[in-house]
């Protein structure tokens, strides 16, 4: 401790005197909500004692007790409104505090980002990254041979059992149909093919009604087998 301090006492943070003055005003708002209770049961008192007077004809006592009762409740708005007015001034110095506390949060939280950004070793994490990559690239093709020589293992035998079951609704089919329709003949006979027609050479006979060219070859054909 210097001679300042021992003097003057010790130099407060800006955060400790907001605290400091805080609790002063929520004290001076804690002494005049007391004060304005004890003058709000004066009120009621002298409510009381102004109709008693007013009974027993006191005007004058009444009068002197009313002017009492207007003075008690205007105290009374005015400590509502200094209160009103010490609330305001608190929720602002809570807001200073909360922001002076966000700013120290955001203090630490940047220096503790910037001595992790210091300490971590980019070459060593690539290295890291690209150890990992090749161990889940082996990882994957191990899972992939486990799983052909799982589906080998339990395909052995199916093929000739997926005959079998094949053989036997075959089976069962042909003995509903035989029991359905009776056997089935064995042999059909195919049709006979129709005959092809014989084609006429050229020149042979024909109907009527030749062509007149053709006629007059003939002729001459006929004349010199004579």
């Amino acid at each position: 401790m210097n001679i300042l301090e021992w003097a003057f006492g010790k130099r407060m943070t800006p955060a400790e005197r907001l605290r400091k003055n805080q609790r002063m005003i929520d004290k001076a708002i804690r002494e005049l909500d007391q004060v304005r209770v004890k003058l709000e049961k004066q009120e009621k008192t002298l409510v009381g004692q102004i109709k008693q007077s007013a009974q027993k004809g006191q005007m004058g006592a009444a009068k002197i007790q009313a002017k009492d009762l207007v003075r008690t409740r205007r105290y009374i708005e005015k400590f509502y409104g200094m209160r009103s007015q010490l609330q305001k001034i608190s929720l602002r110095l809570q807001t200073h505090r909360t922001n002076e506390q966000m700013m120290q949060a955001m203090k630490g939280a940047t220096v503790a980002l910037g001595s992790m950004n210091r300490s971590m070793n980019l070459p060593a994490l690539q290295r890291i990254a690209m150890e990992f990559e090749r161990e889940t690239a082996i990882m994957d093709e191990r899972q992939e041979m486990m799983d052909d020589a799982i589906d080998d293992a339990m395909d052995v035998g199916l093929e000739e059992e997926g005959d079998e079951v094949v053989e036997q609704v075959l089976e069962e089919i042909g003995v509903d149909l035989n029991q359905a329709f009776g056997e089935t003949p064995t042999g059909l006979q195919s049709e006979k093919a129709p005959e092809g027609r014989i084609a006429q050479a050229i020149g042979g006979p024909s109907g009527g009604g030749g062509d007149p060219g053709d006629d007059d070859l003939q002729a001459r054909l006929d004349s010199l087998r004579k």
